[in-house]
């Protein structure tokens, strides 16, 4: 459950809450994280008491925020959403944390995008359910300290290498989730059809499934596009044909890559001869940003054994050449 937000509290997730999981039993993948959670939840139930602080970490599109969301509903109180980059004030954070009710959910995505005067105020909040409170300006001013209910703080990163070490600390509970199975898609696949109301053959649900980067929320973009292409070319059934004849519209190969990932390999294989090179110069060279190259390409890539991050830089494996019909380069280990 989520309350209507108030100010300085956005929304931070985009996908379709009709194909969100609204509770555990309905969680599809991450079982080590979904078995672990049942017990946290339970204890603290039992007890009366706000469940310990969560980090979730792992790439986009995983599960993170719709797990959140489940939490909360599990725990039977309030999620309060926002994100990183929306608190750019340590008073913006104190606002936040002066509205929390008892054993409710702060839920802050991208937390590792805090800034570190903002992150400084979360440490006695999480600790000692205590903030301080700058009043006045100049000479004059105080600093008063406000008790706080104690609440349960959820952070989610896609780059948990960022998060400084008193942060990462501070959460007694820590999960990093795993790309899901081929198998687990399909079943995420055939349930967001039923919901969608899509009749879907199982082949077509595996091939979807089998091509979408190991990703639920992938998984579930592709599906409305394959909805599409099926009323329009399909007569509303989706079959095998239907999701190849939209994968190769989409120009998503056999092992799931799309036009982006096809051109960061090219781009370090040719104009950079293989590697290595910083995130940087390969962001510019293929025109998008560093964040969303390390955030959304480079995990499946690496993951799949296309490229390798190394001190010196990115360099493409044997296997990414070969992806590209390249030669394998001379002299190469990878």
């Amino acid at each position: 459950m989520a309350r209507e937000l108030d100010p300085g509290l956005l929304p931070v997730d985009t996908a379709d809450p009709a194909l969100r999981p609204k509770n555990l039993d309905e969680y599809i993948g991450q079982e080590r994280v979904v078995d672990n959670l049942r017990v946290y939840i339970r204890a603290a139930k039992q007890r009366g008491e706000a469940m310990d602080h969560v980090l979730l970490a792992g790439p986009p599109g995983l599960g993170k925020t719709s797990l959140a969301h489940i939490i909360a509903e599990e725990l039977g109180v309030e999620l309060r959403p926002t994100s990183g980059p929306v608190i750019e004030k340590r008073g913006d954070l104190a606002a936040i944390l002066t509205s929390i009710q008892e054993r409710e959910v702060l839920f802050i995505d991208e937390i590792h995008r805090l800034n570190r005067a903002v992150e400084e105020v979360l440490y006695p909040a999480v600790e000692d359910y205590r903030v301080d409170v700058l009043l006045g300006q100049g000479p004059g001013a105080q600093s008063v300290s406000l008790p706080l209910p104690r609440f349960t703080l959820i952070g989610a990163t896609t780059r948990s290498g960022l998060l400084t070490r008193p942060l990462r600390d501070r959460f007694p509970i820590q999960f990093a989730f795993d790309f899901y199975t081929p198998e687990e898609l399909a079943v995420i696949v055939q349930r967001s059809a039923a919901r969608l109301g899509v009749p879907i053959e199982g082949a077509a649900a595996r091939e979807l499934a089998r091509r979408s980067r190991g990703t639920p929320r992938v998984a579930n973009r592709l599906l409305r596009r394959v909805r599409d292409f099926a009323e329009v070319e399909g007569g509303g059934h989706v079959d095998l044909a239907v999701v190849r004849l939209t994968l190769e519209r989409l120009e998503i190969d056999e092992e799931g890559l799309d036009g982006v990932d096809r051109r960061i390999l090219h781009t370090i294989a040719v104009k950079f001869d293989g590697g290595p090179v910083g995130i940087d110069n390969l962001a510019t060279a293929i025109g998008d940003e560093a964040d969303n190259i390390e955030d959304v390409y480079e995990p499946f890539l690496i993951r799949r054994g296309l490229i390798q991050r190394t001190r010196q830089g990115r360099i493409i494996t044997s296997r990414g050449r070969q992806h590209l019909g390249l030669p394998k380069a001379e002299g190469s280990l990878f």
